[in-house]
């Protein structure tokens, strides 16, 4: 006859479900919003039915249906990595239905031990890094409680339950390093792209109504930066991204042709900047640097509007090392073709727009100069600046100059190139970002999606291409202002709320960097100069693969030979004895070969009178011997507690 499985008691479930919820907590962060709220719930919900009673079969097939809909009406139905971390929270949210036995406890810990590694395929943050050791540590505690309850032991303290789970962690750490360390590391991902990171936004090749937006009102880090020598004053810290000709009456791209031409003549001044940016992931090719990169860093490419492009997708971090310098000429010598793109306007456009571009330039003459200063005198007088802006109509252009006069940077740039172009003044749109954040933890600067910029650039005689924000003209703090000045006065006045709060943002940042520096920016490139610093500039893959053998087998030779100490000794009675027995025995107190417990505790008793040792001895024979275990958890803690008294050896 089958002997029915042993059923789990109810503090053991209670573990479980601890355990399932520390599991899927880093995965559901990764997901959307109304998945994560749906999982969460219905993980929380079978829970505490199952505590009482069975969930029926329809009512769980009910629930799955629900769940692969939401899956579909969320994500679609693209088979890859995203979905298929969906399926798995949504198969954990409703495993807890079957807990009935000790054997459904250990299947449920193992499964949900799936999620926080999925998470990792969508995240390598130290925030999932963190939630990820502490589901870990989690299930193993589990495990352990599950493993005393089905021989009938009593549990451990919690201060003993915990370094038995830390020594394994610690047992598997060397080969864990060296896993990360030698494994060779493939150049591109091995998943591709996930589809969150596709959807995130980043720098485009083409500008059109409400296209900034989307990064505008996302706070996350886009680049970092570390400059070596001077730092680039606030009015200089504009970071070219994408240069934008071409104009359809609604939407501006880049022209194709200048992707492959090679860079213009510039005369640089005598100002120089050596930094390093470190380039969030996104789903696009566009880089940016200061006006104007010296040359292409590698794996990028310098472009005839001086506009950097990556050779793949950035869909990893990045580290660029790059030179800037300002212009004092930028090409000078501007060719016809070049002319006529940047004078391009499409037919029946704005025609508000062009009537008073021709108006203006019979009161200006030849004096471009002048007409363009004129443009942002006007703007400067009469416009305002607000993220609440209509949704344009065919002449956006002239509603924006003369009926809302109010806007953002792309209404700005997008209406002032017209205005010039209008006036037969060339002109082009610049993308990028423009401030940046001084980290004062690590001496670096963060530029955030939302400080996305679009301004203009102008051609005048002798000059050439000259840059002209009319944003700063009408909210210089949207360019100007940072949030290190707040900061700064806040340290002055003792430091408000605000202030800490900033402090405490920066500070976390400074981590990420770390973070970033360690771990996520190991890539193939770097895993090859490991050895630089002996002397060898590069290990091949062959080499990598034996340098991991010959550490992995001398892990896992660590690892058998502590296992099987432990295996000699599995009674953690026995174990936590030799282990006190050891603390005598440095002060040459040690338990002889011939003696029994009682022996030894009573010489080491004259030695050192007042030792309690000759009362955990008899509890301890009684115990192991005479199988009295009623008293077997408190013994353990106090044998873990036990120190010989001081006094002089005899």
């Amino acid at each position: 006859m089958k002997t029915p499985a042993p059923a789990i008691s109810a503090s053991s479930r209670l573990w479980i479900n601890l355990v399932t919820a520390l599991s899927l907590l880093p995965l559901l962060l990764q997901l959307p919003g109304v998945l994560a709220a749906l999982f969460g719930i219905t993980t929380l919900s079978v829970a505490l039915w199952s505590w009482r009673r069975a969930m029926p079969l329809l009512l769980r097939l009910l629930l799955i249906g629900v769940m692969l809909a939401c899956i579909y009406w969320q994500m679609g139905a693209n088979p890859g990595r995203d979905n298929g971390c969906a399926l798995l929270a949504a198969m954990l949210a409703i495993k807890s239905s079957e807990l009935r036995t000790l054997r459904d406890a250990r299947s449920l810990i193992g499964f949900s031990l799936f999620a926080p590694f999925a998470a990792f395929l969508l995240d390598q943050g130290p925030s999932t890094l963190l939630m990820s050791a502490a589901a870990v540590v989690a299930a193993l505690l589990a495990l352990q409680r599950l493993a005393d309850e089905e021989v009938g032991i009593a549990h451990l303290p919690p201060r003993a339950q915990l370094r038995t789970v830390g020594g394994l962690m610690l047992l598997a750490l060397p080969l864990a390093l060296s896993a990360f360390w030698l494994v060779p590391r493939l150049p591109t991902p091995l998943w591709g792209t996930p589809d969150r990171v596709v959807g995130r936004p980043g720098l485009s090749d083409s500008m059109q109504p409400g296209g900034l937006s989307d990064m505008m009102a996302d706070d996350s880090p886009a680049l970092r930066v570390e400059f070596f020598g001077p730092v680039p004053t606030q009015d200089q810290r504009y970071w070219r991204g994408p240069v934008l000709t071409r104009f359809d009456g609604r939407r501006w791209s880049r022209v194709q042709s200048q992707r492959a031409a090679p860079p213009p003549h510039v005369s640089n001044t005598a100002l120089r900047w050596d930094y390093q940016i470190e380039y969030e992931s996104t789903d696009q090719r566009e880089l940016v640097a200061l006006d104007l990169p010296l040359q292409a860093p590698a794996g990028s490419q310098l472009d005839a509007d001086y506009s950097l492009t990556s050779a793949r997708p950035l869909t990893a971090l990045t580290r660029w090392r790059m030179r800037s310098s300002p212009a004092q000429a930028f090409q000078a010598e501007l060719p016809a073709r070049l002319r006529r793109q940047a004078l391009q306007l499409p037919e029946g456009f704005n025609p508000r727009t062009l009537a008073l571009a021709r108006q203006w330039r019979s009161q200006a003459g030849t004096d471009d100069a002048a007409l363009v200063q004129r443009s942002v005198d006007w703007i400067h007088r009469e416009f305002a600046y607000t993220l609440n802006t209509p949704v344009p109509g065919r002449h956006s252009v002239d509603e924006f100059l003369f009926d809302q006069k109010a806007g953002y940077c792309e209404h700005f740039s997008a209406a002032f190139v017209v205005l010039m172009r209008g006036a037969g003044i060339p002109a082009r749109v610049v993308t990028g970002y423009a401030g940046g954040v001084r980290n004062r933890f690590g001496n670096y600067w963060v530029v955030r999606r939302l400080d996305a910029h679009a301004w203009a650039e102008v051609w005048l005689p002798q000059r050439g291409w000259v840059r002209v924000d009319p944003t700063a003209a009408v909210a210089p703090e949207r360019i100007y202002d940072t949030i290190e000045d707040r900061i700064d006065d806040n340290e002055t006045r003792g430091m408000d709320l605000s202030g800490r709060w900033s402090s405490l943002l920066q500070y976390s940042d400074f981590l990420r960097r770390g973070w970033n520096t360690a771990v996520l920016s190991f890539d193939a490139e770097r895993q090859q100069r490991l050895l630089s610093g002996f002397g060898i500039k590069q290990l091949s893959p062959s080499q990598l693969v034996a340098l991991f053998a010959g550490f992995a087998v001398l892990a896992l030779g660590l690892m058998a030979w502590l296992l099987a100490r432990g295996e000699r000794q599995r009674d953690p009675l026995l174990r936590a004895w030799h282990r006190m027995g050891r603390r005598y025995q440095r002060l040459g107190l040690g338990r002889e070969p011939f003696e029994t417990a009682s022996d030894w505790a009573s010489r080491v008793d004259r030695a050192r009178p007042g030792s309690d040792l000759l009362t955990l001895s008899q509890r301890f024979t009684q115990a192991r011997y005479a199988g009295v275990r009623s008293d077997v958890v408190s013994l353990l803690a106090d044998l873990h507690r036990h120190r010989p008294k001081p006094g002089v050896r005899t």
